[in-house]
């Protein structure tokens, strides 16, 4: 008896907690989920800033063909006791001189040729700037992903809840049934404790579902940067797009996937370090100017101050002649680079190729799945009804209608889990080649 007042205590409670949410939840729409999240994400600003830095660094002084142009100052200042012997033999002693010097002025110095290597630099920066757009775009993809699998999995965890909540209901029904039967001596007392087992096993399972779905609504709420514990309702339908076809993924794949993307322009980038290189070959030339002031003071020389202001000009040339052979050291690792990067890049599209396969054989799967599912949903369903009434009547054992509540929550779970197994596919299929919509 004891246990049976639990078990209804159970019952009543999950009602009430049903009917509070569905009162007070907020639905939150996939579109607005999506919204919080390009806004609020961590991952995506962290992507942005790194963006704008990327793009900053893109100038023609920071590949190196602007002059450099600084200001200087400098004094010195020394205490001296001197003694000097002159040529007629006499001797001139001085005790603490003090000797000053202070010069200033501003100083320009131009590399104007450095073997092409500033327009290696500048090209490498333009390429290092797209691979941080690609980088940025894959990031607010792969975020965006993230929410909608959440999503969806919701969905699919709220209605496996609703299954389970129909679950307890048959159960306690069956329950109620036993104890009705026992009291006027048609059942036995195991029926009975057989029927709150079962009642008790599908409690159990439905308080384990609610805890997978709290987890679910944490990852969602972490998703998208807000508190934890903020609670919400989602949407109640998975619609699959069943139109993909395996030549188009691949298609686009090869032109918008970010890892391909990525490979590309890293191969170009290999590319461009080898003229960086090559450019050590070349002669350096520089220019320099300045315009300095100075003044000087030294008592115990034959002059003594001294002050001197105007500009200085000059050309600066220089050629590796030898360098212990490190340049064709550089060059040769070079062009390993390059062969490197041409490696991974038919490795990195080979394995999206391999990913796609594999993630459209589970697609086609699990459409073929729901298609078989929603029929045994329906069979089981009619099924359970009727052995719901027999069992009304004492025409089947409670073994025979517990059988018959496994089935057809056996069908919707399968049910459920292929929509979500090919709705997640789908995800993962569009993230791979860039093309997410909400729509």
């Amino acid at each position: 008896m004891i246990i049976k007042k639990l078990g209804c205590l159970v019952f009543c409670l999950i009602a009430f907690t049903a009917c509070a949410q569905a009162q007070t939840d907020t639905v939150l729409s996939l579109k607005d989920a999506v919204g919080i999240a390009l806004k609020n994400n961590y991952h995506i600003q962290l992507s942005k800033n790194n963006t704008t830095v990327a793009q900053n660094n893109v100038t023609l002084g920071n590949a190196g063909f602007l002059p450099q142009v600084n200001g200087t100052f400098t004094t010195t200042h020394s205490i001296q006791n001197t003694t000097q012997t002159r040529s007629d033999g006499t001797t001139n002693v001085i005790h603490g001189a003090n000797n000053a010097s202070t010069s200033y002025g501003p100083s320009l110095n131009w590399t104007i040729f450095n073997g092409f290597g500033m327009f290696a630099n500048y090209d490498a920066l333009k390429q290092y700037n797209q691979l941080s757009q690609v980088q940025s775009r894959d990031t607010i993809q792969s975020t965006v992903a993230s929410v909608i699998e959440t999503y969806y999995n919701l969905i699919n965890l709220n209605e496996g809840l609703k299954a389970l909540q129909g679950a307890i209901v048959i159960s306690r029904t069956q329950l109620r049934y036993a104890n009705d039967k026992f009291q006027v001596g048609r059942a036995s007392k195991l029926e009975v404790l057989n029927a709150q087992v079962s009642y008790n096993t599908d409690t159990a399972n439905y308080l384990n579902q609610v805890q997978q779905f709290k987890a679910a609504k944490i990852q969602m709420n972490q998703l998208l940067v807000r508190n934890l514990q903020t609670n919400f309702a989602v949407g109640d339908t998975i619609i699959v797009d069943d139109k993909l076809v395996l030549g188009d993924v691949l298609s686009k794949a090869e032109n918008q996937n970010p890892a391909i993307l990525s490979a590309q322009i890293n191969k170009r980038i290999s590319e461009i370090n080898l003229k960086q290189v090559q450019a050590g070959r070349y002669p350096q030339v520089s220019v320099n100017s300045g315009y300095a002031i100075s003044n000087s003071q030294t008592p115990a020389g034959f002059t003594l101050a001294q002050n001197t202001k105007g500009f200085s000009y000059g050309l600066t040339a220089s050629i590796n002649i030898f360098n212990g052979f490190n340049q064709n050291r550089l060059e040769r690792n070079a062009r390993i680079g390059i062969d490197n990067a041409n490696i991974n890049y038919k490795q990195i599209t080979l394995n999206v190729q391999a990913e796609i396969c594999n993630l459209y054989v589970s697609y086609l799967s699990g459409l073929d799945l729901m298609k078989l599912g929603q029929s045994n949903v329906d069979v089981a369903k009619r099924n359970l009804e009727i052995s719901l009434d027999k069992y009304k009547l004492g025409n089947i054992t409670p073994l025979e209608i517990r059988e018959a509540q496994r089935n057809y929550l056996d069908a919707q779970s399968k049910f459920f889990a292929a929509q979500y197994q090919s709705k997640s596919a789908e995800i993962m299929l569009k993230e791979i080649t860039g093309s997410i919509n909400i729509e």
